[in-house]
């Protein structure tokens, strides 16, 4: 058993191992804990900024790697997709999405330190999880930008290797050949990391969908006042 199959087959099959029997017993077992422990009640303005452009440019990132790894090149081009346009609009797109992941992420780990009733909230599991999105961020953003030229050409590569792999056929000299750079394997490696602890972090709410969210009753929040309450009293009627 060589490297090659033990970093690009046994460990993405042991790590979404880890990711669904984790989110089952954590579903089973912590079923109140499962949430992103907000503490949008501590500080709001900056969290507020943060979080809507951390996530669009999440939700971005993760469209583009669902088409560029799942939708095989064929497809695109029986709708007249040339492969030189698809990686016109991979590049302009992946540079936006991960601009906005970049700058959202800052802001938030910028509040997680700046302020300290934040700052004590936070968890080694907080810290593990950060440590692998930065670098899960920062790789991903690497790879975008040094294959600007389309030197690696990833349709024919990486993304054949995520088909096999799903299909339990994989193939992982498609991640070793000449034309993959050492940025594409340590993005791809980070992320297999971080699937292992998304069960066990606050990460979990990304597999939460409100569907009762309408029918809940409404949470009324009330802002302490600096001067007590006045009470009114009844005008007394005179009585004859």
């Amino acid at each position: 058993m060589n490297a090659e199959t033990v970093i690009f087959v046994i460990l993405p099959y042991i790590s979404l191992t880890i990711l669904v029997v984790g989110l089952i017993w954590r579903r089973r077992t912590d079923r109140y804990g499962w949430n992103a422990r907000s503490t949008q009640l501590l500080e709001s303005r900056t969290l507020r900024f943060g979080s809507v452009l951390f996530h669009l440019g999440v939700l971005a990132a993760i469209g583009g790697h669902v088409m560029g790894l799942l939708i095989p090149e064929s497809w695109t081009s029986a709708v007249g997709i040339t492969d030189s346009m698809y990686h016109v609009v991979a590049v302009i797109g992946g540079i936006s999405a991960g601009t906005a992941v970049i700058i959202g992420f800052a802001a938030l780990i910028y509040r997680r330190i700046r302020f300290p009733r934040i700052r004590v909230t936070t968890t080694n599991m907080d810290i593990a999880v950060f440590g692998l999105l930065a670098f899960g961020i920062v790789t991903g953003m690497l790879a975008t930008l040094t294959n600007i030229g389309d030197s690696v050409h990833y349709r024919e590569s990486v993304a054949p290797y995520f088909r096999q792999l799903f299909m339990l056929n994989p193939e992982p000299s498609l991640m070793t050949g000449e034309d993959i750079s050492l940025i594409f394997q340590i993005h791809v490696t980070g992320v297999w990391f971080l699937y292992a602890l998304w069960p066990f972090s606050r990460l979990v709410h990304a597999f939460s969908v409100p569907v009762g969210y309408p029918k809940r009753s409404p949470i009324f929040y009330r802002s302490r006042s600096s001067r007590p309450p006045t009470e009114s009293r009844p005008e007394a009627r005179a009585t004859q």
